[in-house]
């Protein structure tokens, strides 16, 4: 793949845009550039063992293969895989699957580690990204602690669209209705049925909207 097409891959991503063109260039140099259909799996412990991932186009969802349990979903323009990086024993406990097609670049978690310490704005956005998703999982276990099954639905809809919606010109945020129910009861840790009737009541209240492809909130 041509450097070029490569650097209009990572343009798009805030991490970089400190390097400057000339690093980048650089970078794509030793970059590799895949094309995921949408439902198959990223085997981040094995094809692409111990690399961090740049997702361009799509979105995917990493799963925890030892309990079958998303733990969180990555739309486009952000990275993953970046826990090869600090814990290479727990990288190889999760798998990542398409949820569209998509448009990967990865780069082995050794050659990341150096360019880390070569660029230290680099270095800062992947730790503030790991520290921000630990963040989420803490908040996810506080909220199992404190809050009831409706309230963390409810709440995780409402982040949902918010990460994941563009408004439309009469400022409705629409996003693409990746998850399943039995997905969204994973990340709420609650059941499917309970999921069904939360999004159901607000439907009927006028809070959200939703069919197969899409959800919107209607406020």
């Amino acid at each position: 793949m041509k450097a070029i097409t490569k650097y209009w891959f990572l343009e798009g991503f805030n991490l970089f845009r400190k390097l400057g063109m000339l690093n980048m260039m650089k970078i794509c140099e030793i970059l590799e550039m895949d094309n995921i259909e949408k439902g198959k799996s990223i085997e981040l412990n094995d094809k692409h063992k111990d690399s961090v991932f740049f997702l361009k186009r799509g979105s995917v969802k990493i799963v925890n293969t030892t309990n079958n349990t998303v733990k969180y979903v990555v739309k486009r323009g952000n990275i993953f895989g970046e826990l090869s990086l600090y814990n290479k024993e727990a990288a190889t406990e999760e798998v990542a699957y398409a949820l569209e097609d998509c448009v990967i670049c990865y780069i082995e978690s050794e050659q990341m580690e150096k360019l880390m310490e070569k660029h230290k704005s680099l270095k800062n956005g992947v730790l503030k990204i790991y520290g921000l998703r630990i963040q989420k999982l803490e908040r996810r276990l506080h909220d199992l602690l404190y809050k009831d099954s409706t309230t963390r639905i409810r709440e995780f809809i409402l982040d949902y669209l918010e990460e994941f919606g563009e408004k439309n010109d009469g400022g409705i945020s629409i996003a693409k209705n990746l998850l399943s129910h039995k997905e969204i009861a994973n990340l709420t840790n609650t059941s499917r049925q309970t999921v069904s009737n939360v999004l159901s009541k607000m439907r009927k209240e006028g809070v959200i909207d939703y069919n197969v492809q899409f959800i919107s909130n209607t406020k």
